[in-house]
């Protein structure tokens, strides 16, 4: 694993959006697997003004979503759909019909899974997928005691998990219990994968992935089993990985 540690969250989205647009210029139509949540989000303002300065082009690139809330519709301020829109889609120049989320509309839900990792295969894998952490490890959704064998499934969301995204809602009553997740098996098959780490929050986590240890009970763990991973860590999260 390769570490990088920047000395704080800016810096560490500037070290991302460096690393997201040396991708695409290399490969003008990379596949790109994409993340949500707040760790992101200095990212894509990043890649939002690399793009308005003519870092990069995105015409050509693919993009495939990591996950997505079971029940709420795309046009909800809540989905991930409206977030990735909202947060980057709209602000680059990428091809709308180029993005790709989980359906968590989808009426048959199980059938939703299959045609999603059907369509990992036929786009991607990606060439690049971005991924943040969870306090408990979790990475997409997956939570802890996921098989490393899973795909694309539905996932049971753990109380702590819904409770680290609640600040997103009215209340906590509001965060759906299930989501719709690129399985663990699903994330390794991407070409390289870049994890981003950033707070005091998540230096446990961190601790943990870099004893190297590979563990059901901790999915961020399997990341150990692939050959090209990239963590971009600020100070703050991996002072506990250096004690």
């Amino acid at each position: 694993m390769n570490i990088i540690v920047t000395k704080d969250y800016k810096e560490l989205s500037k070290k991302a959006c460096e690393y997201i647009e040396e991708q695409v210029k290399g490969k003008p139509n990379s596949v790109l697997g994409l993340a949500t949540g707040s760790t992101p989000l200095g990212t894509y303002q990043e890649l939002e003004e690399g793009y308005r300065s003519g870092s990069a082009d995105y015409q050509d690139v693919y993009s495939l979503n990591l996950d997505e809330y079971v029940g709420l519709d795309k046009i909800d301020p809540q989905s991930y759909h409206f977030f990735m829109n909202k947060h980057l889609f709209h602000s680059i120049n990428i091809d709308p019909d180029h993005t790709y989320i989980p359906n968590g509309k989808a009426s048959d839900l199980a059938y939703e899974c299959e045609r999603y990792e059907q369509l990992i295969e036929e786009i991607g894998p990606p060439d690049l997928q971005l991924l943040g952490i969870g306090q408990n490890g979790h990475i997409g959704f997956n939570e802890p005691g996921t098989s490393f064998d899973s795909e694309t499934h539905i996932i049971d969301l753990s109380a702590s998990t819904r409770e680290a995204n609640a600040r997103f809602f009215n209340s906590i009553e509001e965060v759906p219990h299930q989501a719709v997740t690129m399985g663990i098996k699903s994330i390794l098959k991407s070409k390289k994968i870049v994890l981003l780490a950033s707070g005091e929050e998540k230096a446990e986590a961190i601790k943990r992935l870099l004893r190297g240890e590979q563990d059901e009970s901790f999915p961020a763990s399997a990341l150990n089993k692939h050959d090209h991973v990239t963590l971009i860590v600020d100070e703050p999260a991996y002072k506990q990985a250096k004690l």
